[in-house]
């Protein structure tokens, strides 16, 4: 059993588009998170005077405000394992003395949220069992993946291609360390970019948990209609009834629909 990296958090909140030279990777960097145009610099050892020279040479950018907490003030608990479906979600750092089951995914979500405990993530990994016990499915498309963890869902239940992609860097790289944590880099490719880009990939399964301004512009587009089923989660009340109306001038067929106390929403179906 490790401890856990990231015992305490040193973050630096800036006013800009943080972006280092490639070779800015100091001693207890985690990396930075882009915010609109506000960027947050994390940190596991303080480091206020680097900050400060790094935010000086690049233009545009000030520094607002620093923070001190622990990681789990951060993450809004401890992680520790948990079971979702057929899965138990582990961080490597949190695993029992007699071991973890088979079927366990390790999981290191760094600062990235996304540990497996908010209710669309849990009704995606319930509708992701669904969908690979209704056929086949030779590739996956995952949609603003975070940590991974749908992607990582997908390839333990059999898919031997998995696409995962999120715009944020740090939660790219996040994915990709969860990919090869849990010894699938053969199987899953994790992409940086926007989710509308990638829409168009070819895979029998689209799963996208992602903001409903991105969801919109995705069940529009021709990519969305190529995709044998999906699953798009990640919806308010009045952002799934959007959603759900436009499906209604598709030729597609919602098969389940969870509803988590009114407030969050997903759903799986199929192109018809």
């Amino acid at each position: 059993m490790t401890s856990n990296p990231y015992q305490d958090l040193y973050i630096y909140y800036v006013s800009g588009k943080f972006r280092p030279p490639r070779n800015f990777n100091p001693d207890h960097y985690i990396g930075t998170w882009e915010e609109g145009d506000f960027s947050f610099l994390f940190f596991t050892r303080p480091n206020p005077t680097l900050v400060e020279k790094a935010v000086a040479e690049l233009p545009g950018l000030s520094l607002i405000d620093h923070y001190h907490m622990t990681y789990d003030q951060w993450q809004g608990g401890e992680i520790v394992p948990c079971d979702i479906g057929p899965f138990t979600i582990a961080p490597p750092w949190n695993t029992p003395p007699d071991g973890l089951p088979a079927a366990t995914i390790l999981l290191d979500p760094g600062v990235v949220f996304g540990t497996g405990t908010h209710p669309t993530t849990r009704d995606c990994m319930e509708a992701l069992q669904m969908a690979f016990d209704d056929g086949q499915i030779q590739a996956a498309l995952d949609l603003g993946t975070g940590t991974g963890l749908l992607a990582l869902a997908a390839a333990r239940l059999g898919c031997p291609k998995v696409l995962a992609t999120d715009l944020t860097l740090l939660a790219s790289q996040t994915a990709q360390r969860n990919v090869r944590l849990n010894g699938l880099t053969d199987r899953i490719l994790v992409a940086q970019g926007d989710a509308e880009k990638f829409i168009d990939f070819t895979s029998d399964l689209v799963v996208s948990n992602i903001h409903y301004d991105v969801m919109k512009n995705l069940v529009r587009s021709a990519g969305f209609l190529n995709k044998k089923r999906f699953i798009l989660s990640g919806l308010m009340r009045s952002e799934a009834a959007r959603i759900e109306s436009v499906l209604a001038d598709l030729p597609v067929e919602i098969f389940c629909r969870w509803d988590q106390n009114g407030i969050w929403h997903t759903f799986y179906g199929a192109t018809v």
